[in-house]
């Protein structure tokens, strides 16, 4: 069942210039939005009632892409361009650190359960971890042109991971065992992945317009959405119940339950290009918009 609201409650706020391409969004321990631009090469602060701050990279064309909070109160992005693995502290500090694979590509990033970060280097088919030290460890996948992309902690001690261009779900252990879970649908390009509150892992699935839920013993279910070509790109899991995702073809916000019932919201502006999204402490929805803004939703 899909419920369209006769009114949109969601409202876009100003981050930084047009075209610099929100990308990535997280809340912080601040209780700030923490935001990528990947296009201007830096990462924008929005504090809670307060003015945003912009942090320029070494590298302007660095393309900072995923952001996470870490487990030392910093967050930590990926650098999709320059091959290297971003931090940058609550005051702003930054600093970064290479990977050992040229042309890796890093693209997802998580907190693992060990108190590292976890993520997905796209062109070298590889998992990998670094530590807050910056020492990383790569783990190779059985793919070839898999691209890798989101990546998750999962209910059980694992990671689990999209394989967009090998139609698959993958789990990785922390010491680097990986499984793969194919999916039902073909060529459906897996993107967003997150562990939901009812200990189920739930994904996008960005050709297919469906979004999936595979639970750790691999039974994977999949729900389409009324409009098939939406392009569903990001997703995180509701406090309350579900998740919410981004259809970045349909320029809406969407929330599925656990039974597969969804809701739509169009965004404001057309064509704002939704990507990241991430919930608040108060239960507030925050989504990217890659043309320069972000949008809140009040449940």
């Amino acid at each position: 069942m899909t419920r369209r609201p006769q009114q949109s409650p969601v409202r876009e706020h100003p981050l930084a210039a047009r075209g610099s391409g929100p990308y990535g969004i997280t809340a912080g321990p601040d209780g700030s939005l923490w935001a990528t631009l990947v296009h201007h090469g830096r990462i924008a602060r929005m504090a809670p009632g307060g003015p945003t701050t912009l942090y320029p990279l070494d590298s302007a064309t660095c393309a900072p892409s995923l952001i996470t909070a870490g487990p030392d109160r910093a967050h930590w992005f990926t650098r999709s361009q320059d091959d290297r693995i971003g931090r940058i502290t609550t005051a702003g500090r930054t600093e970064s650190f290479a990977l050992p694979t040229p042309g890796a590509r890093p693209f997802g990033i998580t907190a693992g359960p060990d108190g590292a970060l976890w993520f997905t280097e796209m062109n070298a088919d590889r998992v990998a971890r670094i530590t807050p030290e910056g020492e990383v460890t790569e783990f190779p996948l059985p793919t070839r042109g898999g691209f890798p992309s989101f990546i998750t902690s999962g209910p059980d001690e694992a990671l689990y991971f999209t394989l967009n261009q090998a139609n698959a779900v993958g789990r990785v252990t922390l010491d680097g065992q990986v499984a793969l879970h194919p999916l039902p649908t073909g060529d459906a390009g897996p993107v967003g992945i997150t562990e939901g509150f009812d200990g189920a892992l739930w994904f996008v699935e960005i050709a297919a317009g469906q979004i999936g839920r595979l639970t750790p013993d691999g039974h994977i279910r999949e729900f389409p959405l009324p409009q098939r070509d939406s392009r569903p790109h990001a997703i995180t899991a509701d406090p309350g119940g579900g998740c919410w995702f981004t259809e970045w073809g349909a320029n809406r916000i969407g929330h599925i339950t656990a039974e597969g019932d969804t809701d739509l919201f169009d965004l404001p502006t057309p064509s704002s290009e939704p990507h990241g999204i991430t919930v608040t402490a108060d239960g507030t929805v925050w989504v990217a918009l890659e043309t320069g803004g972000v949008a809140s939703l009040v449940p």
